[in-house]
């Protein structure tokens, strides 16, 4: 008479907690130089996860062997927040499955000594244990994964925020100095930094200065010409500084018109005009007048 499913299942939880502490001692054994990295996680951290896994594991087996079954939501929950934070912690994607794939030695083990007697019924079990080891195993990294991922994504928005400080220079005068690649995704955060700063410090000229920006072609142009439109729509003019003799050259091979914006060759002619737009203007002190006190002292 074949054994069903689920009275399959109930032996294999039973048989983890029968054996479980011999189980974790030879799990623990077989991470030696795979996942047990002391110089990441403490001893005592490892044993709890392992633990606290074999327990989940007990329970969910107990009651189906479908790694989908809603039996395994708390297993699953669990190995999500390991795979998360072994993420952060600077574990590799193969030390972070290894860490479920390698209790596949103790397991088998404790099957085959709970069941050397009845041959099939040891074959049954070994081959459910290993289809619930691999889907969890293939779980937590898919979950450590998207973790990266996650990760990755929200360096680079804020490595694009970082790169894109807005400098006050003066009073109403802004300067945003852009370096590298200005694509879609940076434009709206370009936009976005220096529209908040012209409504903060309620400046009237701001310069874009694109020294940093190594090639200039129709897409850049169109952005530039984007963030230019929004600073002017809220009522900020814009200087564009740091066209280079090549980048200038481009735009004219280009056909990209500039006409109605101002441009300027370095930042520090774009200030001299930002200061007469904002109705500044420096007066030199002469040498001669300082050689009477000079003289005097």
């Amino acid at each position: 008479m074949a054994t069903s499913v689920n009275s399959q299942t109930t032996n294999l939880g039973s048989i983890i907690e029968q054996h479980r502490d011999r189980m974790l001692q030879g799990w623990l054994r077989d991470m030696m130089g795979t996942t047990r990295r002391s110089d990441l996680m403490k001893e005592s951290e490892l044993q709890a996860q392992c633990n606290q896994f074999l327990g989940q594991l007990a329970q969910a087996t107990s009651q189906s062997g479908d790694v989908q079954a809603s039996a395994y939501d708390p297993l699953r929950a669990m190995l999500a927040d390991i795979s998360r934070t072994r993420a952060v912690q600077g574990f590799t994607a193969r030390e972070t499955a290894t860490f479920v794939l390698s209790i596949k030695q103790p397991l088998f083990t404790a099957i085959r000594e709970s069941m050397s007697k009845d041959p099939n019924a040891m074959a049954d079990e070994m081959w459910i244990a290993t289809k619930l080891i691999d889907g969890l195993g293939l779980y937590t990294t898919e979950n450590y994964l998207k973790a990266r991922e996650d990760t990755i994504k929200r360096q680079q928005e804020e490595m694009l925020e970082l790169s894109t400080p807005v400098v006050k220079l003066w009073e109403g005068i802004l300067a945003l100095p852009l370096i590298g690649t200005l694509d879609s995704a940076r434009t709206q955060v370009v936009m976005e930094s220096l529209l908040e700063a012209i409504v903060q410090s309620n400046s009237k000229v701001a310069i874009i200065d694109i020294t940093g920006v190594p090639t200039v072609d129709t897409v850049v142009a169109q952005h530039l010409l984007k963030t230019v439109t929004a600073a002017r729509l809220m009522g900020a003019d814009c200087i564009i500084s740091g066209v280079r003799p090549q980048i200038a050259q481009t735009i004219v091979h280009l056909g990209i018109n500039l006409l109605d914006i101002t441009t300027k060759a370095t930042l520090s002619d774009a200030f001299g005009i930002a200061l007469q737009r904002s109705g500044f203007r420096f007066v030199r002190v002469s040498q001669k007048r300082e050689q009477p006190r000079e003289q005097e002292e």
